[in-house]
């Protein structure tokens, strides 16, 4: 399915989107005097969540639709459109009938096509913007899925959320980045925008900056960023959440880069570079073809000696030396790691096709 979004949702929105405002709505006063404060602020987008999915029950799950008239009064007042989660068709109809101006759909909803197909179904022939966040883990094909189940629905003003990944490694961040994600669906859909939610990456206030600033030197299309007035007291999400002020702190703090230098002399250098690059990967990839024909070698050799493919010990005694070399480098042992697990999986590939050979012929 070709997707061609409407970029422009005839809401006067700047070039960069900000969306912003509490993780729950809890009273009408919370929500009015955060939105209100947090207006002055760049904003371009309120946002609030309604219905709250949690993970276990007796947690707040939100207030209901009752919410909805509380994020529609401070739209009113502070003259911004409000936005709210939907997670499946009751929400839909209420999100429509309180006049909310934009929905998003979240992870755990895009982790399921059923759900996410009857949204769609729910909004045939409603004209109103919809933002998809990425699945909770990282499954890219998940995530085109969702869109292109709501595009199909009608829905032309569409983007994406990147929210992070769940994993269950040690990280700094609570749902990992995962940046090559992001940038893959750009490359399959290259008219979508894509909203970077930094609140739900970092799971603290203290990597909010940073990644803000990733995402613009990204060229992300906006970001939605979490603010309450009292955080430490939120029923939701509090650690991740900032007070209004601060959250303007971090928006003036942004700098924003363009896609393309603005003198001629710029741009030619940046074309010598990339004329480096190209010719360092293209050696890049003529090495891996020619260790991958030594590996075939060592599948033979296995093969005539009932060896079997995977040698433990070996792999082990290479990552760590790789690692080391590349620590060396200046080079991080995360995409390091995940560099040689890649070619070490293709080795495999390889390998086990040679001793397939002896079974067929």
């Amino acid at each position: 399915m070709k997707i061609t979004p409407t970029q422009d949702w005839g809401l006067g929105l700047g070039s960069k989107i900000v969306i912003s405002g509490p993780c729950s709505a809890e009273t009408p006063e919370q929500v009015m005097e955060t939105c209100t404060q947090i207006a002055q602020h760049d904003v371009h987008i309120l946002r609030a969540g309604i219905w709250k999915p949690r993970t276990r029950p007796n947690s707040f799950e939100g207030v209901g639709s009752i919410g909805l008239k509380w994020l529609k009064d401070a739209g009113k007042a502070t003259g911004l459109p409000v936005c709210a989660e939907v997670a499946n068709v009751k929400h839909v109809y209420d999100a429509l009938r309180a006049g909310i101006d934009i929905m998003w759909v979240g992870a755990r909803t895009t982790t399921n096509p059923f759900a996410i197909q009857e949204i769609a179904d729910a909004l045939q022939g409603v004209d109103v913007p919809v933002m998809i966040k990425n699945p909770v883990n990282p499954d890219l094909k998940l995530w085109i899925g969702g869109i292109e189940r709501i595009y199909g629905a009608g829905i032309k003003k569409i983007a994406a959320i990147h929210r992070g990944f769940s994993t269950y490694d040690q990280s700094q961040y609570r749902n990992m980045p995962q940046w090559e994600i992001p940038i893959e669906l750009k490359q399959h859909l290259p008219d979508i925008q894509i909203i970077c939610d930094p609140s739900h990456i970092c799971g603290s206030r203290d990597l909010l900056a940073k990644v803000s600033q990733k995402a613009y030197d990204l060229n992300f299309d906006g970001l939605m960023l979490e603010s309450h007035i009292t955080p430490d007291k939120a029923l939701s999400d509090a650690k991740q959440q900032v007070v209004p002020e601060s959250l303007g702190e971090i928006l003036r703090g942004l700098v924003q880069r363009q896609p393309q230098a603005e003198n001629a002399l710029a741009d030619s250098k940046l074309e010598i570079l990339r004329d480096m690059i190209d010719d360092i990967d293209h050696r890049l990839v003529k090495t891996l073809g020619e260790r991958m024909k030594i590996v075939r070698q060592i599948g033979e050799h296995k093969r005539d000696n009932n060896i079997s493919i995977l040698q433990s010990s070996r792999w082990r005694e290479l990552l760590v030396d790789r690692l080391a070399q590349a620590r060396s480098l200046e080079l991080s042992d995360d995409i390091m790691k995940y560099i040689f697990q890649m070619i070490h999986k293709e080795s495999i590939r390889h390998q086990t096709s040679v001793m397939n050979e002896v079974i067929t012929n």
